[in-house]
């Protein structure tokens, strides 16, 4: 999982993964261990100590492809780093339209990525609801594997890095801007989908790059936390750009 969120942010030139933001600095916290099984599992503190590892290197946007329950502690570490001017983009979440929110994607500032197939119609798995911000590509996103081929991915957390190359990429052209004048500008940067306007479905819309900023001279790192989960209590992966 964090093999195919790293090559999807920034890739490898000439291969078939360059990734959206190619040659950006990829910083990566491995907040995740194996069960004893198949699945990768995490837990508050490590996701805590993760977040704060990213802060501490100074990254301005944090790529959270990882969906859990709501908690207090976790939510005081996000404050914690929006307070410091990082911005947060996260999954939201693959429990089904009626599932309950899924978090850090639900806390109050957090910008919560959905996931749409190439005809624009929203994951069937995709939960739904209020805190829903934004939507990427997400189902059968081509992107690199751990076993070093290529491998089609779907879920919430393929869409999300589309949605932090564009934060990425907004803040290499304009730094002086703060997390939630970020986020209305992404905002404003989409093709609608679904009922006009927001909807909890694809909340404003598909995100589009074009026309966000002009080009950089240089971009801006990235930052990352490792691995999808079938989670105890999370499941995903989170990336931060400096």
């Amino acid at each position: 999982h964090g093999t195919a969120i790293a090559a999807l942010l920034v890739g490898r030139p000439g291969s078939s993964t360059p990734g959206l933001l190619p040659e950006a600095k990829l910083i990566a916290v491995d907040a995740f261990y194996r069960d004893g099984g198949t699945a990768d599992r995490t837990d508050v503190m490590s996701l805590v100590v993760a977040i704060e590892a990213l802060a501490e290197r100074g990254v301005r946007v944090m790529n959270l492809s990882l969906s859990g329950p709501a908690n207090a502690v976790l939510q005081k570490a996000i404050e914690a780093a929006q307070a410091e001017g990082i911005v947060i983009v996260s999954a939201a979440g693959n429990n089904g339209a009626g599932a309950e929110p899924a978090y850090p994607g639900a806390y109050p500032g957090v910008i919560a990525v959905t996931a749409v197939d190439q005809n624009l119609n929203v994951y069937r798995r995709a939960t739904q609801g209020a805190y829903v911000d934004l939507a990427g590509p997400g189902v059968n996103v081509w992107t690199a594997s751990a076993k070093g081929s290529g491998v089609l991915r779907t879920g919430t957390s393929y869409a999300v890095p589309f949605v932090s190359a564009a934060a990425g990429l907004l803040l290499a052209s304009t730094p002086q801007l703060d997390p939630k004048a970020v986020q209305a500008r992404l905002e404003q940067h989409t093709r609608d989908l679904g009922k006009p306007g927001w909807d909890p479905t694809y909340g404003y819309g598909l995100i589009h790059m074009a026309g966000l900023c002009a080009p950089p001279a240089d971009l801006a790192p990235v930052a990352v936390t490792k691995t999808q989960p079938a989670a105890l209590p999370f499941e995903g992966q989170t990336l931060g750009m400096p």
